[in-house]
Order: structure tokens, then C-alpha cells, then sequence
């Protein structure tokens, strides 16, 4: 099975994939033009600030190409958005948490302050969460390709009854089917 297989060309959740990635990934686009309208030298740590962040020309190059990155999710969608969404939120979030220690040394050679920390751990969470959503929860609807993962015999129980039901409505009485649907374990007599 392909990654692309998994979820459905016209489920709902791939709406939300694909508007985090693009709201996220036009964001980090605009801070980086703004960056390169400045004509910010590559790696220049004095201080120049762009949207109450300090930024150079590596982090607007930086910017731009995630941002890119997000677009180019967004305009594929699907699993591939979530995946992505949640791959470069980690990477937010790891980055806030490395440039913490690099604050005011030599070795911060984006600029960060503590406003782009923040910054960064909060695009991390915001495109964090649009991947996540609808993948990493315990009440998940049954139609969610992530829950039939996680629940395989159920999923083919469901799946036989909707067959059953579909091929012959005469021969399972309605109260069984419509357990059989909701996920629960058919009672064997004896």
C-alpha cells in the first residue's frame, strides 16, 4: 500500500492538511521576501529586525524555501500535507529548542533572538497540530483510514457487514448489522 493510497482523494481531512500547509508555508514566505527586500547580507548578526523577529539573508533564504516546501505540500495534499506538516513542525520546534542555547554565542549564525525562539516554537505547534489533526487521537470516526490501521479486525468486521448488508439486505437482521457497523465484535451462539 502506498502512502497515498491510505487516505481518500476526497476526504474531508485533507482540507485541513492542505490549508495549514499553505497558511503556514505563505507566512514564512512573506517574512522571507521581506528579508530579501532588506538586501540583508547572508549571514549578518546585527540585529536587523523584520516583523519584530531579527532575521539575515540566510534565514530569509531559509524562510523562503520551507515556505516553498509548505506551498508545494499544500498543492499535493493529502497524506503527503500531514506528513509534511508534521515533519516541519518538529523541525520548528527542534530548532527553537537548539537556538535557545545559541542566544547571544557565535554559533547563532541566523540571528535568532528570543522573539524568533517563540516564533518558532509556535509556527511548530500551529503546523504541528494541521498535520496531526484527525491522524493522533483516541476517538477517531470509523471512516478514518488511521483509525482502520489501528483497529484492523474491527475494520474488516465493519467492512464484512457493509458487504453483507449491500450484497443481501434480507439476511442480517437490522440490530446486528448496525452493530457490526459500529465496530462491535459479533456474539457467537452456543
Amino acid at each position: 500500500m502506498k502512502l497515498r493510497d491510505e487516505l481518500p482523494v476526497d476526504h474531508r481531512l485533507t482540507t485541513v492538511y492542505r490549508y495549514g500547509a499553505a497558511l503556514c508555508g505563505a507566512a514564512l514566505l512573506v517574512f522571507g521576501v521581506l528579508g530579501f527586500a532588506d538586501r540583508l547580507s547572508p549571514f549578518d548578526t546585527d540585529g536587523e529586525t523584520i516583523a519584530g523577529m531579527t532575521t539575515n539573508g540566510a534565514l530569509s533564504l531559509i524562510s523562503v524555501l520551507v515556505g516553498l516546501t509548505l506551498i508545494a505540500g499544500a498543492a499535493v495534499g493529502g497524506n503527503f500535507a500531514s506528513t509534511l506538516n508534521m515533519t516541519v513542525g518538529t523541525l520548528f520546534l527542534i530548532s527553537g529548542f537548539a537556538h535557545i542555547f545559541v542566544l547571544d554565542r557565535a554559533a547563532n549564525f541566523l540571528d535568532f533572538g528570543m522573539p524568533n525562539v517563540l516564533f518558532s516554537f509556535a509556527m511548530g505547534l500551529v503546523i504541528l497540530t494541521f498535520g496531526m489533526y484527525g491522524r493522533v487521537t483516541g476517538r477517531l470516526p470509523h471512516d478514518n483510514p488511521y483509525w482502520r490501521r489501528r483497529h484492523p479486525r474491527a475494520a474488516a468486521h465493519e467492512s464484512l457487514a457493509r458487504r453483507r448488508a449491500a450484497s443481501a439486505p434480507g439476511t442480517l437482521d437490522a440490530a446486528p448489522a448496525a452493530a457490526l457497523a459500529q465496530g462491535a465484535a459479533p456474539r457467537s451462539e452456543g
